[in-house]
């Protein structure tokens, strides 16, 4: 809800620009027009520019395809209009004395083909699309849009956004799912649907999964690498600017179903995926489009994790932990966009923009757990390290994880514009909320056995394969497998998980163009007010072991694996454990009330945030050069409540923290045409990323073997000081070749860093921790080079070739404080030196191929202690090859394939302990086929 000062804010706002509008008098001699296709379609062809080439001014198409020149003089003028792809059009009109003209223009392929596939279908038409918005835009800019028919490049946002210069994805579970732009952090950038926010489902992060936005609902995505102060400032990577279909996207109506199978190597598991769009105008004035996506997908991966690495007396490494998990996993998304577009009259359009996504992710993990903390291995020789009982105790669990997790994102935004004279007016009022809920999920349910020298074990590792450390019983096997040795210790049950993100906006923005004698000069300003809440809320109930009549052990729910990394041996079986509790229900489980209560209270929190944002900027343009400048100045107001716990007592003492602070950011973007074919651009600005709420919120989780997390809600947000110098050269009607250098002056950057050492904090002990603190200066410091062309020159059938390459090299590095009186120079987390994107499609006729490879350099993921390097854990480089195919039957059918990973790219996670690489987590996926038709109309 908005306070009242809020709503006295936003009241004297509107006031404000009413009486503006009311004051400001109509003038004569406006252009106005849009610019399409040529083809009956009527596709609107954003970002073509249009030049009033007697007075130098420069109009950019919008999202509805339309052009405005206002106040111009009396006299017959020449329109330029430009698209990549497209023949350059001339179109002479005469300006009257009073009223407005109107110029509709209409753009034909320049090598005078088919223009239905070269300006609006296929892998040419997105080429187009995102050279031409690229070309005209402000700033430094990449973008990927769908074409007229309605297909996206990738069918999962993040995995299309992955193609883009100096972006790569972070996976999970093999699926992209976080965005990383120039080799940082996801949490640096800020992601936005139809100009507003899109909140983090889960309950900590910033960083948005774009995984939970259909692919199929979105028309175009903009990856902006420089700010203008009329964006949100809590931006350092990029700024993810996603927007759905309008009705004013093309001229004539439009409707587009698809049906698609995929189909998972390691599951053998056939999964559906359909989606439907319209688009229609219902009057000239009136119009709807919207859409439904369905996707229910199951696949498998096998995984090792260590738990940590020690050196025994006797100085031989081993792992005192090695968990081998076993997942079965089914992602199911549902998306639905409904959409409306009205124009009042010549000057004023409104809009309602709608989306809703929902994200069911269903989690099955069987579990070994290997547990040898020895003082001294009974014996080694190289690689090979073995473990007896007779020496310490060795712990065997064998769990099951049954998880689900519902993620879901609403939004709803209601605005428009408004012309009069010179003045333009935007206004937009938002809604947004994000959730994750988890209700009756089991993590875990344990079966343990401890092997001494009365129950007799001896256990052998081999290390040599770092990726899949192989284990074996090479002595007394007797209990090992033995199902019903293993007792029933845990049962942790996750009753209920409630977080929310829920954020009200309002916007308001006022432009006055000056027509100056070569060129023009708009002055805007305007200001955004933005109310969030977050709060994570957890019950969650903690049984410790069987106490029914009868005794419960694994042999009670024995089930089998579909492990392939190593023989697991008996595992729970989780529709057994599902019956076991239905006949028995929890009574005759041991509840521990002081678990539950701890593990329900410590990790809740909620945050409220509010930000107070006004700007004011210039934009000169001369055709050749434009300068965009100006201030933003955003004030924070944070409040967060937690709690802490007294672990002796029980004691629950609420907590709370209020911060404020105001931060005045500059920034200025430079467009130099230095001729027809070479744009320069140069952009400086300042910006800021507020911390993780999870990080500030002031909490603390702990699990059951005394690791902890400790929120910091002393933590300063980032501020950085970010340049880009870039040249993009059109060599080619489509064709680009582009170089540019960044640099960022960071402080305050956030890392979080682990401890091995138990301790106590804030009263609560600890046998391991990991904490956030801010660091000293970071620098980041880099390059980017991309090539994308359409290799239409060649001879046939080889002019049908499309190529798009990209590498970005990212230097990112700062210092954190180890003491008073040492600091230690790290790598920023989740920055990878060196990410790369190659692209080969074919299109020529009814058939469309492409070959896409990904590469991600290594990177720093956690910190390990502070002062020890050893102990921090790095991710190591990742290379995955997709192939797809369509086939156009007619006009209105098409075939498709695609291939996931053919190259069975996996995940490996390494720290440096001892000298050597030394496993933390291994990940393996297998491929994933796709195949489906697509109908539109």
């Amino acid at each position: 809800m908005f306070t009242k000062t809020s709503s006295r804010r936003l009241t004297a706002i509107l006031l404000a620009s009413t009486a503006l509008v009311s004051a400001a008098a109509a003038n004569a001699g406006n252009v106005t027009g849009a610019v399409t296709d040529a083809t009956d379609t009527g596709a609107v062809l954003r970002g073509a520019e249009v030049t009033l080439v007697e007075l130098n001014q420069s109009h950019t198409v919008d999202s509805d395809g339309q052009f405005r020149f206002t106040n111009i003089p009396a006299g017959n003028y020449t329109l330029r209009v430009t698209y990549t792809g497209a023949r350059t059009e001339l179109v002479s009109i005469s300006v009257p004395a009073t009223g407005d003209v109107s110029a509709n223009v209409l753009l034909a392929p320049a090598d005078g083909t088919d223009s239905n596939t070269i300006l609006v279908i296929g892998q040419r038409a997105n080429l187009n699309s995102s050279i031409s918005r690229q070309r005209s835009a402000d700033g430094v800019q990449t973008t990927l849009s769908r074409d007229s028919i309605g297909q996206f490049p990738d069918q999962n946002v993040a995995e299309s956004i992955r193609r883009a210069p100096g972006v790569n994805v972070l996976n999970d579970q093999g699926e992209g799912r976080f965005v990383s732009v120039r080799g940082l952090d996801p949490n640096l950038n800020s992601a936005s649907l139809n100009g507003n926010r899109i909140l983090a489902t889960g309950g900590d992060e910033r960083a948005v999964a774009l995984d939970v936005v259909p692919a199929e609902l979105i028309e175009s995505i903009d990856i902006k690498k420089s700010l203008t102060p009329d964006m949100d400032a809590d931006t350092i990577g990029a700024s993810i600017e996603i927007n759905t279909t309008s009705a004013f996207d093309r001229k004539k109506g439009f409707v587009s179903a698809s049906l698609e199978s995929s189909y998972n190597d390691l599951s053998g598991e056939t999964s559906p995926k359909g989606s439907f769009d319209f688009s229609t105008r219902l009057t000239d004035n009136l119009g709807v489009a919207g859409g439904l996506s369905y996707y229910n997908r199951k696949f498998e991966s096998d995984n090792v994790e260590v738990g940590s690495w020690a050196t025994d007396d006797n100085g031989v490494d081993f792992a005192e932990e090695i968990d081998y998990r076993d997942y079965d996993v089914r992602r199911e998304r549902y998306g639905a966009t409904l959409n409306f577009d009205y124009r009042l009259g010549e000057n004023s359009s409104m809009y309602l923009r709608t989306l809703y996504s929902k994200f069911d992710d269903t989690e099955l993990r069987r579990r070994l757990v290997l547990i040898t903390e020895f003082d001294e291995v009974s014996d080694a020789s190289g690689d090979t390290v073995t473990f007896d009982s007779a020496d310490s105790r060795i712990e065997v669990r064998r769990d099951l994880k049954d998880r689900g997790e519902w993620q879901t994102i609403r939004t709803v935004a209601f605005g428009g514009k408004t012309f009069t004279g010179a003045w333009k007016f935007n206004y937009d009022l938002a809604f947004s909320q994000a959730d994750q809920q988890e209700k009756g999920s089991v993590d875990p349910i344990r079966f343990r056995n401890r092997f001494n020298s009365g129950n007799p074990l001896v256990l052998q590792f081999d290390y040599s394969d770092m990726k899949k450390p192989a284990y074996s019983v090479v002595g007394a096997p007797g209990n090992f497998n033995n199902a019903a040795s293993y007792e029933m210790t845990v049962l942790e049950r996750t009753t209920q998980e409630d977080a929310k993100d829920t954020e009200w906006s309002a916007k308001f923005d006022a432009a006055r163009n000056f027509n100056l004698d070569s060129g023009s000069f708009e002055l805007k300003f305007g200001a955004k007010l933005r109310q969030r809440d977050k709060k994570l809320d957890m019950t969650i109930d903690v049984y410790d072991s069987y106490e029914g009549s009868e005794s419960f052990t694994l042999a009670d729910v024995a089930g089998t694996q579909t492990y392939r990394l190593a023989d697991m041996g008996v595992v729970p079986d989780l529709g057994k454990v599902k019956d076991f509790i239905n006949a028995n229900g929890f009574g005759d489980f041991e509840y521990n009330d002081d678990d539950s209560l701890l593990a329900s209270t410590i990790e809740d929190y909620r945050a409220t945030e509010d930000i107070n944002a006004a700007y004011v900027l210039g934009r000169y343009d001369n055709g050749a050069l434009r300068v965009i400048g100006g201030v933003r100045i955003e004030q924070t107001k944070l409040k967060l409540n937690g709690s802490n716990v007294n672990d002796d007592t029980l004691e629950i003492t609420p907590v709370e923290v209020r911060r404020d602070y105001t931060d005045v950011l500059p920034s200025v973007n430079v467009r130099y045409n230095v001729s027809d074919k070479l744009v320069a651009r140069v952009a400086a600005s300042q910006s800021l990323m507020r911390p993780s709420f999870g990080k500030l919120a002031p909490r603390y989780v702990i699990n059951e073997d005394l690791e902890g997390e400790f929120g910091n809600p002393d933590l300063d947000p980032y501020k950085a000081t970010n340049l880009d110098l870039t040249l993009e050269y059109y060599f080619a009607p489509e064709a680009v070749i582009q170089g540019g250098f960044f640099f960022k002056k960071i402080k305050d950057f956030i890392v979080t860093y682990k401890t091995d050492q138990a301790g106590t904090y804030h009263g609560i002990a600890y046998e391991e921790a990991e904490f956030a603190v801010n660091g000293e200066e970071a620098d980041v410091k880099g390059f980017e080079l991309a090539y994308s062309q359409a290799l239409s020159f060649l001879p046939s059938p080889w002019d049908g070739l499309l190529v798009n390459v990209n590498y970005t090299y990212t230097d990112a590095e700062g210092d954190i404080l180890i003491d008073e009186t040492a600091t230690r120079s790290i790598s920023l987390p989740n920055s990878a030196k060196h990410t790369a994107n190659f692209v080969l499609g074919y299109e020529k006729g009814p058939l469309s191929l492409r070959a896409a490879a990904s590469y991600r350099s290594s990177y720093l993921d956690e910190l390990g202690d502070l002062d020890d390097a050893d102990t921090d854990r790095y991710v190591r480089p990742h290379t995955q090859i997709d192939l797809s195919a369509k086939y156009r039957i007619n006009k209105n059918l098409r075939l498709f394939g695609e291939l996931v990973n053919l190259n069975d790219a996996s995940y490996t996670a390494y720290n440096n302990y001892g000298g050597r690489k030394r496993l933390l987590q291994y990940e393996e996926y297998s491929w994933t086929a796709k195949f489906g038709v697509k109908f539109n109309y």
